[in-house]
């Protein structure tokens, strides 16, 4: 009897011990909680809503293509609706914030051939900051206002190019326009056949140029570049590549070697 009374009597103890393990864990991680809060409400406070403090500045932006399918081939055939709608449902949807109408409402007018700079005065931010007009006409034959198909029903086909979104970047020194050029690649030199470029010779207006952010330039409306192919060989795969032309963009990247360039597959089969 005595040593179940001595059993019992430690049973308090034990509670105590382990409640003030409790206690302490509580307060030790609520003083991590408070200490992580703390130093994420200090970051946050150096960070600016429109700029990234820190970006990954590329030297060369990425190009990209529209349509865009799988592994950058396209592929159909121009007597077969079916085998080449998705793409011109695709440009269609990709266009859209394009039309005139939206750009006339959205975006300012400006002057051509010279950057749109729009600088913060002090800490006075100037945001938002305004974007300029990209009519979906200026592609004139391959804006699908003209060829609702984009020539794809004769094969013909239009494909977009873009350049992408770099905060900061001028294209072009000394007043110099960016411009695309796309050629075959050295098996299909003799298969493409001619070309012709919208707005004309392929380039990309400084006005559009510099790009503030997703958040202090809420409507820009990235420029682009259409190609048009006129005669290229039927029934034959061709290995396009087109790249961008600026006196102060590298285009040999010996990490990256699809910087300031895209490649991609373009096939026309016909039943005649």
């Amino acid at each position: 009897m005595f040593e179940t009374y001595l059993c019992t009597c430690k049973i308090p103890d034990t509670l105590y011990y382990y409640g003030l393990i409790f206690l302490f864990y509580l307060a030790f991680y609520i003083f991590l909680a408070g200490l992580f809060t703390l130093t994420m409400y200090v970051m946050l406070l150096t960070l600016d809503d429109n700029t990234p403090t820190y970006q990954d500045r590329l030297a060369t932006p990425g190009m990209m293509i529209r349509p865009k399918s799988e592994d950058l081939e396209i592929t159909y055939t121009k007597e077969n609706t079916e085998s080449w709608d998705m793409y011109v449902q695709a440009l269609n949807r990709f266009l859209s914030p394009y039309n005139d109408s939206v750009q006339e409402q959205k975006n300012h007018e400006c002057t051509p051939d010279k950057y749109f700079i729009q600088d913060d005065s002090g800490n006075v931010r100037n945001n938002p900051k305004r974007s300029c007009q990209f009519k979906r006409s200026i592609l004139e034959d391959c804006s699908g206002l003209y060829d609702r198909y984009y020539g794809y029903n004769d094969g013909k086909p239009c494909i977009i190019i873009k350049l992408n979104r770099v905060i900061g970047m001028l294209p072009g020194k000394d007043g110099q326009t960016p411009s695309v050029s796309c050629g075959p690649k050295a098996d299909d030199t003799d298969k493409m056949g001619e070309v012709v470029y919208f707005p004309r010779n392929g380039t990309f207006n400084l006005m559009y140029y510099p790009y503030y952010g997703k958040k202090a330039q809420v409507n820009y409306s990235q420029p682009l570049v259409a190609i048009k192919f006129l005669n290229m060989t039927l029934n034959t795969e061709i290995n396009v590549e087109c790249k961008i032309n600026a006196n102060n963009i590298p285009t040999i990247n010996e990490r990256d070697k699809f910087a300031g360039r895209v490649s991609f597959k373009l096939r026309i089969n016909s039943r005649n």
